[in-house]
């Protein structure tokens, strides 16, 4: 086993990089790992093999999520109340039945139906943000466009209200970042803000509803009751902030990789029609930079994970990031594989009941965006360094200096 202290998954890591090379040795040495947390917390299991993530992800009876959230810090008692209002802090029935409110909305034939629109919005995007020589920072003036436009449109937010979510969003998914957000205090006061966005919201839609979520959500019964107005509060925050923040990391993460493999970006500019090509490569942007860390789980009972007693109401942190590098599923993981087949990534979780409900929605919307951008601007280079977000949940990127250079293609 590695000795405590020599591994360190927490926010200050994250910050100056993925720890790949911790990883490395801890599915090696020590696939169960446990880890300290400096001052009252209580420590964790870190699960970094593949077999064992999707294991723990898909018998929620041993290891729930409700018992003690999914963050890996400790919560206080009203922190946790409100955490288990929101999708990713539920446990089975409760989960199924609320999930269930708002998955009409994802579904195969929904997502479908919003392909054009979201096409669309990228054409947009990509003819009005990107100029030729002009260095630009990707994150803020396109990645953060397109799925808080398509999320905001599906809830029913007003046109032109977009940027509210996107400051929101920064300051409560950043809460463990100084440069987003000052601290816990103003992550609350982001979140009362938006809770108040949402009561005003909430008001006009129980007086006319319309063909968006949150009417879906305003007049929804769940075992003959109506949702409290905190209920649709998370809901509203979850939707809103989950369903951006993820897809605008996975489009910056996709950028970076793409700048960095010049050979894979041309052949996907050479081939926009090749949708064999497209898939694959689609699914490999998604391994590669998948835009959640992790997922806490608690267990239920004692129980022995790879040989290590765990007992009841200690907690296990399976790590996604780990889990698509593991050498025991992918062949040449440190490899950017754009025909990379089969690709069994674990970027949306690692199936079971908490498999993310908008993972078709983002499949969309990077393929959209990043063909849209290489049918235009195949040529582009990074313009500087950087900057990752200081969390240890999200994999975020706050700032992606890009350079482009010649047009491709034009209509």
């Amino acid at each position: 086993m590695i000795p405590t202290g020599e591994v360190n998954l927490l926010e200050d890591t994250w910050a100056s990089g993925v720890p790949h090379e911790q990883f490395t040795r801890l599915r090696r040495e020590d696939p169960v790992h446990w880890h300290e947390i400096p001052g009252p917390h209580e420590g964790f299991y870190a699960v970094t093999r593949h077999a064992d993530v999707k294991a723990i992800s898909r018998d929620p009876e041993l290891w729930s999520t409700e018992l003690g959230s999914f963050m890996v810090r400790d919560q206080s008692p009203e922190s946790l109340e409100s955490l288990r209002l929101v999708l990713l802090g539920m446990d089975a029935p409760r989960h199924s039945r609320y999930r269930a409110l708002v998955s009409a909305g994802f579904t195969p034939r929904t997502v479908r139906r919003l392909a054009a629109r979201i096409g669309e919005r990228a054409v947009s995007l990509v003819e009005g943000a990107v100029t030729p020589g002009r260095d630009m920072d990707f994150v803020s003036e396109v990645a953060a466009w397109l799925p808080i436009q398509t999320i905001c449109e599906m809830v029913g937010v007003p046109p032109g209200d977009e940027r509210l979510i996107f400051d929101w969003s920064n300051r409560m998914a950043g809460g463990q970042d100084p440069e987003l957000s000052a601290g816990k205090h103003d992550s609350d006061l982001a979140a009362a803000e938006i809770y108040a966005y949402c009561d005003a919201l909430t008001a006009e839609r129980r007086a006319h509803p319309r063909e968006d979520i949150l009417s879906t959500l305003v007049h929804a019964e769940v075992d003959g009751d109506r949702l409290t107005q905190h209920e649709i509060n998370m809901f509203f925050v979850l939707l809103c902030v989950a369903g951006n923040e993820t897809t605008r990391n996975l489009l910056s993460a996709t950028v970076l990789a793409l700048a960095e493999h010049p050979a894979a970006r041309a052949e996907l500019a050479a081939s926009p029609k090749d949708e064999a090509l497209w898939n694959s490569a689609t699914e490999e942007f998604l391994r590669w930079g998948g835009s959640i860390h992790n997922f806490r789980r608690t267990a239920t009972r004692d129980t022995v994970l790879r040989g290590r007693p765990i007992a009841a109401g200690q907690k296990v942190v399976t790590y996604y990031t780990s889990a698509n590098r593991d050498e025991e599923v992918f062949d040449a993981p440190f490899t950017f594989d754009i025909r990379r087949t089969p690709n069994d990534h674990l970027a949306f979780g690692g199936g079971g009941p908490h498999f993310c409900l908008g993972a078709g929605l983002a499949r969309t919307q990077i393929k959209a965006l990043v063909r849209e951008l290489l049918l235009h601007h195949p040529d582009f280079e990074l313009a500087g360094d950087v900057r990752r977000l200081r969390s240890d949940f999200i994999n975020g990127i706050k700032y992606l200096p890009v350079r482009f250079g010649r047009d491709g293609m034009h209509r």
